[in-house]
């Protein structure tokens, strides 16, 4: 049996998990939710979970190719409210905070969140995994990107694509498991 301790809730990773993605920005490459309100986004997280996700992930920034860079203070005031929303309305529900910002991993995570889902693996804030693992029973999703957002497209070139994979993985999990952080979930 294979399972996650997300803040003391054990998610059960065996089959499937849906994870229903809230986009609290307004230029995602997918629909965002911000324009919708606190309540719309409430409204769609309730239409989610009755479709099915077990896991609600909360972003405050566009990770879209060329999408540009917003400060922690623009991220924390557009998911905050959001993760506090969801965490009362839904406690039973398992919140991801998707951010490469530790300030906002930190803030959400008091807010209610259970997961940080980080697209740049602590390559865009060197603070984040030692932030994870200051917090208990937090898993840490660990993506692979190469540059940034707004360069990832033209810096996608890879001479052995499984083996940069999976060098760098073997890398992160190290670093990982050195810092304490003990569930570590990876996004290739």
């Amino acid at each position: 049996m294979l399972t996650v301790n997300c803040r003391g809730k054990l998610l059960l990773l065996d089959t499937p998990v849906v994870m229903g993605i809230l986009n609290a920005t307004p230029d995602s490459f997918y629909e965002g939710h911000l324009d919708k309100g606190l309540e719309g986004i409430v409204g769609i997280a309730t239409k989610m979970i009755a479709e099915g996700a077990a896991i609600l992930d909360v972003g405050g920034q566009s990770t879209r190719p060329g999408s540009e860079r917003i400060e922690a203070e623009e991220e924390l005031e557009r998911v905050l409210p959001v993760v506090e929303a969801l965490h009362q309305k839904f406690p039973g529900t398992i919140i991801s905070i998707d951010t490469y910002h530790s300030k906002v991993a930190l803030a959400a995570v008091r807010a209610g969140a259970h997961i940080v889902n980080d697209i740049s693996s602590g390559m865009m804030d060197k603070n984040m995994i030692a932030a994870v693992a200051s917090l208990k029973n937090v898993p840490y999703v660990c993506m692979h990107m190469k540059g940034t957002p707004a360069t990832m497209q033209k810096e996608a070139v890879y001479e052995d694509l499984l083996k940069e994979l999976l060098d760098f993985f073997i890398l992160k999990m190290e670093e990982c498991r050195l810092a304490g952080i003990h569930d570590v979930i990876i996004d290739p």
